[in-house]
């Protein structure tokens, strides 16, 4: 489910997301990366490097575990990896090739940097279901200001790579994106201190942090106590399942 690998003298800890054919964020794998950053994690690691095996990065959460029994639970394990991740404080980055959507665009957002290459397709598509992405309403108006974070979010657009690379979501647009992250060790990273590294990460998202431990638990309450007690949030996830349109009653 996670393909691990320590690269160039063991600064960059690689993860391979794969599970056929999207690499959905279902709890099985969220607790596979969670359990490759606790077991592989070494004090000289500069970089964590996240991409998906196939041609896409990441379709998202698991719709399957949206549904209202199962979404408390599903809420805790995936932000409890983004709260393993500010713990860790490693810098990081993502490596998208096709669709980037979901809590796949949710996970790439958290990394430093964002290597896509020219076929990738970024979105948070979540209001189709009739859902919001709590973790990105926290995350992208930090990233990319609050104009873009909405227009991601409430219009639930998806980007191709050119455009999200013109907007700022992400850093470039590589045919190559290994070459691309290994420049950035090589001439950058791997000329100073892990430790230090770690510090700066800490610092520079030490207004995000203050989002993870306020605003974040607040939007999980309306999540979880407004939103799924409507009957259109617990419809759309219904119709994706069952295949069909949704019939919403706009309450």
């Amino acid at each position: 489910m996670i393909r691990a690998a320590h690269r160039l003298d063991g600064a960059v800890l690689q993860m391979v997301l794969d599970q056929p054919k999207g690499n959905v964020l279902d709890a099985a794998m969220i607790a596979a990366i969670s359990g490759t950053l606790q077991r592989e994690v070494r004090p000289r690691t500069r970089l964590l490097v996240f991409e998906g095996a196939g041609e896409n990065f990441c379709y998202g959460a698991s719709i399957e575990e949206h549904q209202a029994e199962q979404a408390a639970a599903m809420l805790a394990t995936f932000h409890g990896l983004f709260r393993q991740l500010a713990e860790l404080a490693i810098p990081s980055c993502a490596v998208v090739r096709g669709q980037c959507l979901g809590g796949g665009l949710e996970l790439a957002a958290w990394c430093t940097w964002i290597v896509a290459t020219p076929d990738a397709r970024l979105g948070q598509p979540e209001i189709q279901l009739a859902v919001f992405p709590p973790m990105a309403s926290v995350l992208l108006p930090w990233r990319v200001g609050g104009q873009l974070a909405m227009d991601l979010c409430i219009s639930g657009k998806v980007l191709a790579a050119e455009e999200a690379h013109c907007l700022g979501l992400i850093n470039a647009v590589e045919e190559n994106p290994e070459a691309w992250w290994t420049a950035l060790v090589e001439n950058r990273l791997a000329k100073t201190s892990a430790s230090s590294l770690r510090f700066a990460e800490r610092a520079v998202r030490v207004q995000l942090m203050g989002q993870l431990s306020q605003g974040l638990p607040a939007l999980e309450r309306l999540y979880l106590d407004e939103l799924m007690k409507t009957h259109d949030a617990n419809e759309g996830v219904a119709a994706f399942l069952e295949r069909r349109r949704p019939n919403y009653s706009d309450s």
